[in-house]
């Protein structure tokens, strides 16, 4: 019996296999974004996912910003309170740069290497804390969440160990997060999108051949899956699986 169970189970995971090789996805809208980068093993999905988020924004603004995940992972070492496994959430990664600053990608391409002192761009010196307040204010993005189980219109705690810091989220209906979050891609905007399990910038939208709708994902698993560092998640996905998300205020 558990032979048969197994066959089964194999016959359908190549058939789901076969149907998403050859599925065919049109682009209605794919933002501009740096470079695809790795977190090989760590759990920090949500530092690589708010900082392409960044980027991307800078990018609608015509400026080009290359931030270091690593610098902030070095950085949390000085965070008793964080998890073990250095997990966290989009708001967390702001409250960081807030803190300690932030460096760029050339700057610091491991977290073997010594947190840079000094940020130096178009001839000029700043401190990773100068330089963060030019890459993003305090204020400049907007936490959002949807939790039918608490009062909507109100801000309320995401009761997970990745919000460590306590961060609270203003909760609206799941489809006027839906629709926010729809617009603001379509008007350029980075938008970060996280569930319970992982976190990635979402950067455009696509259809399929029966007209179902996605968002179009950066992921930070490299570029060796199948399209090439980039991840499709159906706006019914989106409804079932969100649990937070980090846009910017002059999107909401």
């Amino acid at each position: 019996m558990k032979r048969f169970l197994f066959f089964i189970f194999l016959f359908s995971a190549l058939i789901s296999c076969t149907q998403q090789k050859h599925q065919q996805f049109t682009h209605e809208v794919l933002n501009r974004m740096t470079p695809i980068k790795d977190q090989a093993n760590s759990h920090t999905c949500w530092i690589y996912a708010m900082l392409a988020t960044i980027e991307t924004e800078h990018l609608r603004w015509g400026d080009s910003v290359n931030l270091s995940p690593y610098y902030i992972e070095k950085m949390m070492e000085n965070e008793p309170q964080k998890s073990n496994d250095n997990r966290g959430m989009g708001k967390t990664l702001i409250n960081l740069i807030q803190k300690y600053g932030i460096v760029g990608y050339d700057a610091m391409r491991t977290t073997e290497t010594p947190a840079p002192q000094y940020v130096f761009m178009f001839g000029a010196e700043y401190t990773p804390q100068e330089f963060a307040r030019s890459v993003c204010s305090p204020y400049e993005y907007v936490s959002l969440t949807s939790n039918s189980s608490e009062p909507y219109y109100k801000e309320i705690d995401i009761n997970t160990p990745d919000n460590w810091l306590r961060d609270k989220f203003y909760n609206i209906p799941m489809d006027s997060l839906l629709a926010k979050t729809e617009r603001a891609v379509r008007e350029h905007h980075g938008v970060c999108w996280e569930s319970a399990e992982h976190a990635m910038a979402i950067v455009g939208i696509a259809h399929d051949e029966n007209g179902k709708k996605y968002f179009i994902m950066k992921n930070s698993w490299g570029t060796n899956r199948p399209h090439k560092g980039l991840e499709y998640v159906s706006f019914d996905e989106f409804r079932k699986e969100t649990l937070a998300i980090e846009l910017p205020s002059s999107a909401n």
